[in-house]
């Protein structure tokens, strides 16, 4: 890993409530997903960026970053604009996510879903799903698309390609 930036120093940029570069912001998703960042280090640059917020590039270099950071799902054409997600945060009164896909795909949208597990507290979408006997989370692209076209709809988990930086932050 190049050493054109220091982990350290961009934690204490941010901290200090400086704006972090597009190419820092990328070398801390590199070390994050190549292991180059110990836990400590994403948990205080998460807490720098809770407590000073970031701007609108910021945000940007970030989303642009976390979506390079794994592989990107590619879908036949001809689902072209009928290919949507659903997105929670979870928790406790979380209900939406198991009742929404399947209502979708009846309408003829494809909804490949990529679900999270509990964060302490409470148990995620995944760990309800694993309950029962027999489901499976864990799939490839192939055979979430598969699953999409026969069925409509699929609920997986974060894998070592697919949201590569969510399951790096994930604790």
């Amino acid at each position: 890993m190049s050493c054109e930036y220091r982990i350290p120093d961009l934690i204490a940029k941010k901290r200090d409530g400086d704006e972090l570069s597009e190419k820092e912001i990328n070398h801390f998703v590199k070390a994050v997903t190549s292991n180059g960042a110990s836990e400590s280090q994403i948990g205080a640059m998460l807490m720098a960026i809770f407590l000073n917020g970031m701007n609108r590039d910021e945000t940007v270099s970030l989303t642009k970053a976390m979506l390079s950071s794994g592989s990107s799902l590619q879908w036949p054409e001809e689902w072209r604009g009928s290919v949507a997600d659903k997105h929670s945060t979870g928790g406790v009164g979380d209900k939406v996510s198991l009742a929404l896909a399947p209502a979708l795909a009846v309408c003829g949208v494809k909804v490949p879903m990529i679900s999270g597990r509990g964060l302490g507290h409470t148990g995620g979408t995944l760990d309800k799903l694993e309950s029962i006997p027999g489901f499976q989370v864990s799939m490839d692209s192939k055979q979430m698309c598969d699953v999409l076209e026969k069925v409509g709809c699929c609920i997986v988990g974060q894998t070592e390609t697919i949201a590569r930086l969510i399951g790096c932050c994930m604790v």
